[in-house]
């Protein structure tokens, strides 16, 4: 028997038991779709990552203290380290704090960022509407402020804030500009777009405190990040007479460990969904073993009429390769389908692993081929007078 016979018979016992070939598949579908949607996701959050720490540049450094060491940094901290680190061309101190913010009746929860003019600029952001305020009005404690977009929308709900006045912690604020849109930062729920930028003297006032949160910098270029970040870390010890004082940390080395993290964690991910290919493959092994078990009398007729044993073997090895297969091609199209609608849901770029989606689909095959041998040589083993007996 040819090949085409093989297969034609094979889809058609496949086309006649629709239901069971429905369930054989379906452990196969729910495999596929959860391994190939879940490595586009972490492919997308992997992108976004990078996106994001190219966006504040390879040349931003973090400063945050120690908590457990006890060391706290202030604003004087700032010039200090810009005249012992040759490194840096740039810093400015960063203090933060949960807020409530009102206007025209309406109340929204967000963070205060306090800083210095040009803070923004370091961190690779800049002002959409209106400008940042001046070292003129942070000099003079001015109840200035800058917003993000998500801030603006939910207090003005799209209308233009600049000149507009809200109150924030029982402290009137004037707003004089709106940053550029970031988006969903990294994937991971924080909106650093939901935030309202004042003065840093100003924001010490509405915290109650004059620690700082952080110090960012810049190095003089990428190339001398690894000197500044080593030069950072040594001064600040040596200051505060402790080690680990300070954390200091890189934006591409911060991108570098959370993209890792997300890979890492896709894998796994990934790994955990394959298993449940596995259970559909077990499945396509039973429902085939059910089938050899009730052709039991179309075994023994074809061997009657000259099948040979790989023959019948073919056949049912087509059958539950063809289960596989279709399975896996369904169940690619909605994983496909389903990544690209989180990675929409998350704001992200929409990103397919077509890698992911080659080696999930030959996966699959080898699924029906693993799976489909045993109830296939069991099949081909059948005496013909005994089929025909049992029958």
């Amino acid at each position: 028997m040819s090949l085409g016979d093989s297969l034609r018979i094979a889809v058609r016992a496949l086309v006649l038991q629709r239901l069971r070939t429905m369930l054989a598949m379906l452990g196969v579908i729910i495999g596929i779709t959860a391994v190939i949607a879940l490595l586009s996701v972490g492919t997308a959050a992997s992108d976004s990552v990078t996106s994001k720490v190219s966006g504040l540049g390879a040349q931003v450094i973090d400063i945050t203290p120690m908590g457990q060491s006890g060391v706290t940094l202030d604003t004087e901290d700032v010039g200090w380290l810009l005249r012992r680190v040759r490194e840096i061309s740039a810093a400015a101190p960063i203090i933060s704090g949960s807020v409530t913010s009102y206007q025209g009746g309406k109340t929204w929860s967000t963070t205060l960022i306090g800083t210095t003019p040009g803070a923004l600029a370091i961190e690779g952001r800049s002002v959409a509407i209106g400008r940042d305020f001046t070292r003129s009005e942070a000099a003079n404690d001015a109840s200035v402020a800058v917003i993000g977009s998500t801030t603006a929308k939910e207090l003005f709900s799209g209308s233009d804030p600049i000149g507009r006045q809200i109150t924030v912690d029982g402290v009137p604020l004037t707003i004089v500009g709106e940053m550029q849109t970031e988006g969903t930062s990294q994937g991971f729920g924080q909106d650093p777009d939901d935030e309202i930028v004042v003065p840093i003297a100003l924001a010490q006032d509405i915290v109650g405190t004059s620690d700082l949160s952080m110090i960012v910098a810049s190095a003089r270029s990428a190339s001398y990040v690894p000197l500044a970040v080593g030069h950072l870390e040594a001064v600040l010890d040596t200051r505060f007479g402790t080690t680990d004082a300070a954390n200091v940390q890189s934006a591409a080395a911060l991108g570098s460990t959370l993209s890792s993290i997300t890979s890492i964690l896709t894998l796994l991910l990934a790994g955990i969904a394959g298993i449940s290919l596995l259970v559909g493959g077990i499945g396509i092994m039973n429902i085939m073993l059910v089938t050899v078990a009730e052709r039991t009398r179309e075994i023994g007729l074809r061997k009657a009429i000259g099948a040979k044993n790989r023959d019948i073997s073919l056949q049912f090895l087509l059958e539950a390769c063809l289960l596989s297969v279709t399975g896996g091609l369904i169940g690619a199209g909605a994983g496909i389908g389903g990544g690209i609608l989180i990675e929409r849901a998350f704001g992200w770029s929409p990103l397919i692993d077509w890698q992911g989606v080659t080696i999930a689909l030959a996966f699959s095959v080898a699924v029906g081929i693993l799976f489909g041998l045993w109830p296939a040589l069991r099949a081909s083993a059948l005496d013909p007078v005994e089929a025909l007996r049992s029958a």
